[in-house]
């Protein structure tokens, strides 16, 4: 109010300039701060996966290390290294024996000796006095190859001894060889069957003559049996 009493009147003026607005950015401007802002994410990306598969990389090249000492265990004085896994050995399911000639064998005039020296193969079977023991009662697979040089004649057989006959001694395989022509030829002969045998039952190869036999390699002359 005015001292008057009238009210106070105020005056707009309407033509007063108004503060400018700030100037917006253009598109283009927007759209290139967006792709450097994406191009420097894809950067960073490439740079951290390169730093990830040097890594790999460099532990793929490590040599293994030994376990240190700080891995070990002392106990009572003594020190005790982490145990190492060794791999299990698969051992056949039912007795088997294979046998090779060798150097280190001595053969009689007609029965053949077999190396224990040649990584021979005895399972539930034992090897003695040139012969396999058989450990337990069965069908088994028995089988023999010679290698051999004839100028006459040559007999190969497999013997079975046992104490169930009379006699004790049974030839369960056989083969001869004859030669037609006069002079000297090399040959090889193989025995194979199928027979029950028991406990104690002691097999072993007959020849002719166990100085014909060709001995250049150990596999040429092998001797085996295997329950079935």
């Amino acid at each position: 109010m005015s001292k008057d009493g009238y009210p106070s009147v105020y005056v707009v003026d309407t033509n007063a300039t108004r503060p400018p607005l700030p100037p917006r950015l253009s598109q283009g401007r927007q759209r290139a701060g967006v792709a450097q802002t994406l191009l420097i994410l894809l950067v960073s990306v490439a740079l951290c996966g390169m730093v990830i598969e040097a890594c790999f990389i460099y532990r793929l090249y490590q040599p293994e290390s030994a376990p240190s000492a700080s891995s070990s265990k002392l106990t009572a004085g003594e020190v005790i290294s982490p145990s190492v896994e060794t791999p299990s050995h698969v051992f056949p399911s039912k007795p088997v024996a294979h046998l090779t000639d060798g150097q280190d064998v001595i053969h009689e005039k007609h029965i053949m000796a077999w190396s224990m020296n040649a990584d021979p193969l005895l399972y539930e079977m034992d090897y003695k006095d040139r012969g396999l023991v058989i450990q337990k009662e069965g069908y088994y697979y028995v089988y023999s190859k010679v290698s051999f040089f004839v100028t006459d004649s040559f007999n190969h057989s497999v013997i079975r001894k046992t104490d169930r006959y009379f006699g004790g001694e049974i030839p369960l395989l056989m083969s001869r060889k004859h030669l037609e022509k006069s002079g000297k030829m090399r040959s090889n002969s193989y025995l194979g069957g199928v027979f029950h045998l028991t406990k104690d039952d002691v097999l072993f190869v007959k020849v002719s003559d166990t100085s014909n036999i060709w001995r250049h390699s150990s596999f040429e002359n092998i001797f085996g049996a295997y329950m079935i």
